[in-house]
């Protein structure tokens, strides 16, 4: 059809209920003037009863104070990832995390837009969680891969026959001694969790909780009343709940991630550590916990100071025993005997009986990088046993990606070296996040709804 048939106001409307997250605009006095069929999914209301409306008609139990887009037409300032919860025209509870702008045309503010996701089903389930975490609490048991302390693996468990490697579980084994705090760092899939769980096995908090939480995972409010519990009626339909520090509670909590924790959380982290007390969001009364925090990150602390993602009294608080562990391909030999390792396991999952792998996989597999170490070479080796039709693995049996090119090959078109490397990049990266969407966009920093068009189209 030629452009000129085309109306620019129906084609950003057709843009915009595209997306998917909840648009809302209104005007300078408040009416909705746009209305995506999302953001109504949203805020479990029908488009007809909100477009066209004045907003505090539609949403009563929202006032001028209240409402992001009230106090953006007010202020005429932008107001970033806002968390919001409100009762909807139905009596239902909604809860969002809100993007608002100002819309400016020639110098003027002609209304407000608001980028809305839609995070309360997420909220439930970690609410879910919380309470399942502490419903497993009350069932203690000595023996190891038990519900009671969540604690998994411990330092036999940890494969290695690098000396320097070695060095460090034995680092570890003395901190396990202590209660002071613990910082690992580390490449992503290098066994950051795995360690921290070993301190924590070897500890006298071992029959207690060992609780893991993904500073990344959740917005920052989700994370905060996940971590410190809730009061009553601290927020619309809140209740009384416990948070990650009380259900830890003479246990160990790690904080995985932790350089992707708000700076300003990342302070009541830092006066829980100094003091030992914890308040939920909308009470006023102080909780004692006696926790030990031990902490992850996928980058040099150093770093990320310098790049204020981590504040520097709590990398000071935390630099008491801190510890980096290596990546793989200083593991040298760690390699085989890894491999060795799980292709064991596979041969038990699966119910194959691989032998081994050839001299020229093996070759391989110590030269290449391994960008996500441990958890990477896993994936690999049960990518090569699912395909392999030998009982020997070879080079033949790795996944695309992974195989050498012929240095004879032809120069491909640009085109399709551009597809092979973006696909190459994106089968690593679900490699390193054990196959999470939106981690790996993270990673590859382009959106999730754009890496998975990319993985249907390419992988």
């Amino acid at each position: 059809m030629p452009s000129e048939f085309f109306n620019t106001s129906e084609v950003l409307e057709a843009i915009l209920e595209t997306i998917d997250e909840g648009i809302h605009v209104i005007d300078p006095k408040g009416q909705t003037i746009f209305y995506n069929g999302v953001a109504a999914n949203h805020d479990g209301m029908k488009r007809s009863e909100v477009l066209g409306k004045p907003l505090l008609e539609a949403f009563p139990s929202l006032n001028h104070k209240s409402s992001t887009l009230l106090r953006v037409i007010k202020s005429e300032k932008p107001i970033y990832n806002y968390s919001q919860s409100y009762v909807n025209a139905h009596g239902r509870i909604i809860e969002t995390l809100n993007t608002t702008l100002p819309i400016y045309v020639d110098g003027f503010m002609i209304g407000a837009i608001e980028i809305a996701k839609d995070y309360s089903s997420l909220k439930q389930l970690s609410e879910r969680l919380a309470d399942l975490e502490s419903s497993l609490k009350t069932i203690k048991s000595p023996e190891r891969k038990t519900a009671g302390n969540g604690g998994l693996y411990s330092f036999t468990e940890i494969l290695t026959c690098d000396k320097g490697f070695k060095g460090l579980i034995s680092q570890g084994k003395k901190a396990a001694r202590s209660t002071s705090s613990v910082l690992v760092y580390g490449e992503s899939g290098v066994g950051k969790e795995l360690f921290v769980q070993s301190i924590h096995q070897e500890s006298s908090r071992s029959k207690e909780p060992f609780i893991a939480q993904n500073c990344a995972a959740l917005p920052e409010s989700l994370l905060e009343s996940l971590l410190f519990g809730t009061a009553k009626g601290s927020y619309t339909g809140a209740v009384e709940r416990q948070g990650l520090f009380e259900l830890a509670n003479g246990g160990t909590l790690f904080l995985d991630e932790l350089q992707s924790m708000p700076i300003d959380l990342q302070a009541k982290l830092l006066r829980v550590l100094e003091d030992g007390f914890i308040r939920r969001i909308g009470g006023t009364k102080s909780v004692q916990v006696n926790v030990r925090i031990m902490a992850a990150m996928n980058i040099d602390p150093k770093k990320a100071v310098s790049e204020n993602r981590l504040r520097p009294d709590l990398f000071y608080r935390l630099n008491v025993l801190s510890y980096e562990l290596p990546p793989l391909r200083e593991r040298i030999d760690d390699i085989e005997l890894l491999s060795e390792h799980f292709i064991s396991i596979f041969n038990s999952k699966l119910g194959l009986s691989i032998k081994g792998m050839d001299k020229k996989t093996k070759d391989y597999f110590r030269k290449y990088h391994w960008p996500g170490n441990v958890r990477e070479l896993k994936h690999t080796l049960e990518f090569m046993m699912n395909h392999t039709e030998n009982d020997v693995l070879n080079l033949e049996d790795l996944p695309q990606f992974l195989k050498k090119r012929n240095p004879s090959e032809k120069i491909l078109p640009l085109r399709e070296a551009m597809i092979e490397m973006e696909t190459k990049l994106i089968t690593e990266a679900l490699l390193q996040t054990n196959g999470n969407v939106f981690q790996a966009s993270k990673l590859l920093q382009i959106p999730r709804q754009t890496l998975q068009y990319k993985i249907k189209k390419h992988i």
